[in-house]
């Protein structure tokens, strides 16, 4: 059994070894620095028992030396190897018969090469800790450090193992060295009780790091920098594992390319690529991912120390006026609202602020502080004990000895109101007077970005709303008999991509509203079609070989009469020969034009490690020109449907944007509740969907355009 056919191990499955009352170190060396010694250093303040095990040696320093893990006094709980590629495997064994929890090993030359033997050689290793229950991080890794242990199992020097404090972050990293320079966020302050790298992920992997810090008690939240997986779903179970124990989850994501989007047929191929598909996958699941490495640590760090939110308002507190229009700036970006103090709060505002200084929010005290030092704090107390103001932001400008009194001055303030406040670190002093005070208080988050700060203030904010929903309910909303319906319908066209026509067929079998047409060969059809349809009408050439009737100019809209449908008529036939000579022409297809309305495209991919995914977007040429579009794991329940939708930069054009009836957000969020629940129920049969556009005018809506890919 591979990994990918395995759930995620929990954290009792682990616990000897990331967690372990003893410790053998096997091909210990006296040879300074060798890794060997790197590791018993690394290890020197490490509360457990530690052993050392080579046989060519009795005495290794003070410590006594040991033939074999046979030869050792007790079974220890992990076992480090630190050895050569052709010894490892006989050392698992080893292992794996003296009953040892579980094995790190440092050695490279495995599947990372890419070679067969390599490769064989690494999966020998991972049945060996399957098959005697003994789990192994690595090979080719560089270690993990449990501080709370002070178990530096590496042969990097470890950061100070400090203990942890009850907000301290998990740490998880595919890269070991990302990994270790996350750890050293302890140098300025930040509390962690866990780094786990995962090396060659023969056994343990990324998604079971994950899954032990979600059940360990040393750990309020997790910090994961993620590369990928041959089965993300293990990551996705992982990730519901750590919102289920309400530990918040923060992952940046390497190797954010769309490769696979360039073949795409379809809109929604381009749009949905991979990267767009884990960011849908994580947002389900309940984890945070955010798009920069340097926001990881901060966003983890101020969600291990916050409550929940008792308001989405943020107050505002500087000595700066500039500071305090980026605040402003940095707000309106994010969508946080800066609500204004209350008259009783504004007065005490006004008699503590001078004239040239701000007594609003954003508040700027000005620099007269230095002259009455408890102006801040009063305004600060005074504005986070409202109740529409959930946190304040102080933004640190100058570091200065008296900075290191700031960050308790404000704690007082967070506790006495029971909010978090936050600190942005604006002076390019990083590590100055008072930066480490703030990020070791369990009541301040520092940042070091004022964009960062209200990115992670959403964050903590729309993590509250999703929990406090409740579980999701979805609801099936298509006849149950339509899945069966669509695919003998999809089974039965002659060519991969279906045409428009057959395209709709499909869809209506869902319940998708779809525009009356008439397949025509001649102009005298054509005219036919028309009078019997009403005027005006739209014409299109329908052929397999031309999926983007735009590009190729075989359509025509807003035909009002005979003499404009037949000139139509001979002119997008002439285009389609120009376009494609050899291309098969099934006719010209009559429709009528849809009621004006906003243009909206609904469309789906089925991601070859996520599924079915639906996206939506602007409609018409807006969706290449803006690429303003929203994306979901499929099939997505109604209110999943609406948050697409007013995920959209261009929203406003469905709210009635400048006096056009406001779109029927309940009838469009149906329409993208029944397209998912066909691209989930075909995601074996189906590689891609397109419905552009979806024309939208009030409560009516129908779908005038689709394309259908076969996988």
């Amino acid at each position: 059994m591979s990994i990918t056919q395995r759930s995620v191990y929990r954290h009792a499955d682990m616990k000897r070894l990331f967690d372990p009352a003893s410790i053998a170190v096997i091909g210990a060396s006296p040879r300074a620095g060798s890794f060997a010694d790197r590791t018993i250093s690394a290890l020197s303040g490490y509360t457990g028992r530690l052993y050392l095990v080579n046989s060519r040696y009795e005495k290794i320093g003070e410590r006594p030396c040991f033939a074999s893990v046979a030869a050792l006094p007790e079974v220890p709980d992990c076992c480090i190897v630190v050895a050569a590629k052709d010894a490892v495997e006989e050392i698992a064994s080893d292992c794996a018969k003296a009953g040892v929890g579980g094995v790190m090993i440092y050695a490279s030359g495995f599947s990372e090469t890419g070679r067969a033997e390599d490769i064989a050689a690494q999966q020998r290793l991972a049945a060996i800790g399957r098959d005697a229950g003994m789990r192994i991080v690595g090979p080719n890794c560089i270690g993990m450090l449990n501080f709370g242990s002070r178990a530096g199992v590496t042969f990097m020097i470890p950061p100070p193992m400090e203990a942890p404090l009850p907000h301290a972050l998990g740490l998880v990293s595919q890269s070991g060295a990302l990994g270790f320079s996350l750890a050293q966020a302890v140098m300025r302050g930040v509390s962690v009780s866990h780094l786990l790298t995962t090396g060659n992920s023969s056994d343990i992997d990324v998604a079971d790091c994950v899954s032990f810090l979600a059940d360990d008690p040393g750990c309020r939240a997790i910090a994961c920098v993620f590369e990928g997986m041959p089965d993300p779903m293990r990551f996705i179970e992982a990730a519901q594992i750590a919102d289920a124990a309400d530990k918040p989850l923060i992952v940046f994501k390497l190797g954010t390319g769309e490769q696979g989007a360039a073949a795409a047929m379809s809109h929604t191929g381009s749009l949905a690529g991979s990267q767009a598909a884990y960011r849908a996958a994580f947002e389900r699941a309940g984890a945070i991912l955010v798009d920069n490495f340097e926001a990881m640590v901060e966003t983890a760090s101020f969600m291990a120390k916050a409550p929940k939110p008792k308001a989405r308002g943020v107050a505002v507190v500087a000595v700066s006026g500039g500071a305090a229009i980026m605040s402003a700036d940095r707000a309106e970006e994010r969508g946080i609202p800066l609500p204004q103090p209350t008259p009783p709060v504004q007065a005490i505002l006004e008699s503590r602020i001078p004239d040239f200084g701000s007594a609003r929010n954003p508040c700027d005290v000005t620099a007269q502080v230095a002259n009455d030092p408890e102006s801040l704090t009063a305004c600060a107390s005074a504005m986070l004990g409202e109740d529409h103001y959930g946190t304040l932001l102080y933004a640190q400008i100058y570091s200065t000895e008296l900075s290191a009194k700031r960050p308790g001055e404000l704690a007082a303030i967070a506790e006495k109101h029971d909010k978090p406040i936050c600190v942005v670190w604006t002076t390019e002093w990083l590590e100055g007077h008072g930066s480490r005070e703030a990020e070791q208080n369990p009541r301040i988050g520092l940042f070091r970005s004022m964009d960062r700060c209200f990115s992670t203030l959403d964050h903590w904010h729309k993590r509250e709303e999703r929990r406090s929903a409740g579980p999701r309910q979805y609801k099936r909303l298509a006849r149950p008999e339509a899945a069966q319906e669509a695919a003998r319908l999809i089974a039965a066209a002659a060519d991969r991509t279906l045409t428009e026509r057959e395209a709709k067929q499909v869809l209506a079998a869902y319940g998708v509203p779809v525009v009356p047409e008439r397949l025509t060969n001649t102009e005298d059809e054509a005219l036919a079609a028309a009078k019997a349809l009403g005027w005006p009408v739209a014409i299109k050439v329908e052929s397999p070989d031309l999926p983007h009737k735009t590009e190729a100019g075989v359509i025509r809209l807003k035909l009002k009469d005979e003499a404009e449908l037949r000139e139509a008529f001979r002119a997008v036939m002439a285009n389609a020969k120009h376009h494609a000579p050899q291309a098969r022409i099934n006719g010209v297809l009559v429709q009528p034009m849809a009621k004006p309305g906003v243009e909206i495209m609904v469309g789906a991919r089925i991601d070859p490690l996520m599924g079915p995914l639906v996206v939506v977007g602007l409609g018409g040429v807006l969706v290449e020109l803006m690429r303003d579009s929203a994306l979901a794991l499929a099939p997505v329940t109604k209110t999943e449907a609406r948050d697409l939708l007013g995920r959209l930069k261009g929203r406003a054009a469905l709210e009635g944007f400048r006096g056009a009836p406001a779109a029927d957000m309940d009838r469009l969020s149906d329409i993208i509740v029944r397209l998912s629940e066909f691209a989930a129920d075909q995601r074996d049969v189906i590689a891609e969907l397109d419905v552009n556009p979806i024309i939208i005018a009030g409560s009516d809506a129908v779908a005038v355009d689709a394309l259908i890919v076969k996988a």
